[in-house]
């Protein structure tokens, strides 16, 4: 912990003890802005024992009830969050938040959550959040129709919404509706065609599904209204890069040279490396090391410096030592009832447009929170599993990607099923949001249905295919049901085909630590 974690850690555990009274107004004010430092810190884990106190003594105390879910939230103990949240509102508490925040909390814990939305939203009409959430829940429960007509209408009235817009192109799409997935932001363009955010959040939804003609289109419209602008500029820059066309994004990148950002910046890492210049890709990914940007850099340096046979790229993978295949406390039987509840969870007809899954589907949400007993199992085992993996790793060491952050206290970033079958793999991808990534094995085909290795295999260090790097992978790891493959979040990553049968994965990101 820093300084000031630490003073505050200490006040939290000293009132925690010793509770003042709350009839006071100026002590209930100066306690519960303790509580806020403390969530503002990252130290939600240990306000809880005072806002438990809290709860206690005010049960009826909206405030109180909020930030104590909060912190809970917070610590993802989810359903410990919900029954705060409920028994606030059984005690009378009454604020529309309490039941906006126990909609939230049930619908990420997997249980019915729309019809606590709709009570929200009529509560809170103007607010686009509830509404968006309430679609989602929708769609969960298995009303996808419900939930398109829902922000199809809200889009129409809120055109300049681009959450809303988002949400609705995500769930045309994975339910297999990819020719209309994007069609919400041609009509809300049309309705405001001054409004650059629109256009480009248009030419987002089609760049990333590679529809390159689509994407030039809706630039070639914007211009038209707008004219021409950087971000139209970087936006056709990106195409050409990623089209394979030479000529014109030299053009291009001449035309951007004095422009800086996060994804002008990738552009050229990329570009300098499918033209076989190493040199010029560290030199863009370097300064950008000491800023909030670098787990997005940290991964193309490390190709840049292993094309250049750099030692420095083996200082941040060390694949020797960061790559491990680790057992998971859970029996054969508890594996099958994992695999039974993923696969009824499995209900999209195709994945993610952004995510690095083919031949298969990924769930929504994060799974490992969910409220079924044996989806907490799991999450136990699975997190000491990771425990000890963190605890294995080598000591503290200033500037590294992973050993450069503190590792007392682990949360999960995000987490989700993968199901593959025949033919299915994951493209080459790394997890910039992540510390740690995990993939662990609940259901595989059998031997002869798998193929030869490497079939099947997760493999480490395999570069994107379009950059056209020769670099052959540092390791593979079988699959094996109830181990997981532990990783730097920065490390590259693919899964390799297979022939035949169900590969049945969860995987997870640990955030990075605060303390």
């Amino acid at each position: 912990m820093n300084p000031q974690q630490r003073q505050i850690a200490e006040r939290l555990a000293e009132r925690a003890q010793s509770l003042p009274e709350l009839a006071d107004p100026a002590r209930r004010a100066a306690l519960l802005d303790l509580v806020r430092q403390a969530l503002g810190q990252g130290l939600a884990a240990l306000a809880i024992p005072l806002l438990s106190a809290l709860s206690r003594a005010r049960p009826a105390d909206a405030e109180i009830a909020l930030l104590h879910g909060v912190a809970l939230r917070r610590e993802q103990r989810l359903l410990d969050a919900a029954a705060v949240f409920s028994a606030a509102v059984a005690a009378g508490a009454d604020d529309p938040a309490l039941v906006q925040g126990l909609a939230q909390t049930r619908y990420e814990l997997g249980q019915p959550a729309a019809a606590l939305f709709a009570e929200a939203q009529a509560r809170n009409p103007a607010d686009l959040e509830i509404l968006r959430n309430r679609a989602l829940a929708m769609a969960s429960e298995g009303d996808r129709a419900g939930a398109e007509a829902l922000l199809e209408q809200a889009v129409a009235k809120h055109p300049a919404w681009l959450d809303g817009h988002k949400a609705l192109s995500v769930l045309r799409w994975t339910g297999g509706d990819q020719a209309r997935h994007a069609a919400s932001y041609g009509a809300a363009c049309a309705a405001q065609p001054g409004n650059a955010d629109l256009w480009l959040a248009w030419f987002r939804a089609l760049a990333q599904a590679r529809d390159w003609t689509g994407a030039r289109g809706v630039l070639d419209r914007a211009e038209r209204s707008l004219r021409a602008t950087p971000a139209i500029l970087v936006s056709r820059l990106f195409i050409a890069s990623e089209a394979g066309e030479g000529a014109e994004t030299e053009r291009l990148l001449a035309a951007t040279a004095a422009l800086q950002g996060e994804t002008i910046n990738l552009i050229r890492v990329r570009h300098a490396l499918r033209r076989g210049e190493p040199d010029a890709a560290e030199a863009v990914c370097l300064p950008q090391l000491i800023t909030p940007s670098a787990p997005l850099f940290w991964p193309y340096i490390t190709l840049a410096w292993r094309v250049k046979n750099d030692p420095r790229a083996t200082w941040v993978d060390r694949p020797d030592q960061f790559i491990k295949a680790c057992p998971v406390d859970l029996d054969a039987s508890e594996l099958a009832e994992l695999a039974a509840l993923l696969r009824q969870l499995h209900t999209m007809e195709q994945p993610y447009i952004e995510q690095s899954v083919r031949g298969g589907t990924q769930t929504d949400r994060s799974v490992i929170l969910r409220h079924e007993p044996i989806m907490q199992r799991a999450r136990a085992r699975w997190m000491e599993a990771i425990r000890r993996y963190v605890d294995d790793l080598p000591p503290w060491e200033q500037g590294h990607p992973l050993l450069g952050l503190p590792r007392q206290h682990l949360l999960i970033e995000g987490s989700w099923s993968v199901r593959l079958l025949r033919q299915g793999y994951n493209v080459p991808h790394n997890h910039p949001v992540g510390w740690l990534s995990t993939a662990f094995y609940i259901a595989l085909p059998s031997p002869d249905a798998m193929g030869p290795a490497p079939a099947g295999h997760i493999a480490f260090g395999t570069p994107p295919e379009e950059l056209g790097l020769d670099l052959q992978p540092y390791r593979t790891i079988a699959p094996q049901e109830g181990v997981t493959a532990v990783f730097p979040s920065t490390m590259w990553h693919r899964t390799m085909p297979f022939e035949d049968g169900e590969r049945l994965v969860m995987a997870l990101d640990v955030a990075r630590p605060r303390y």
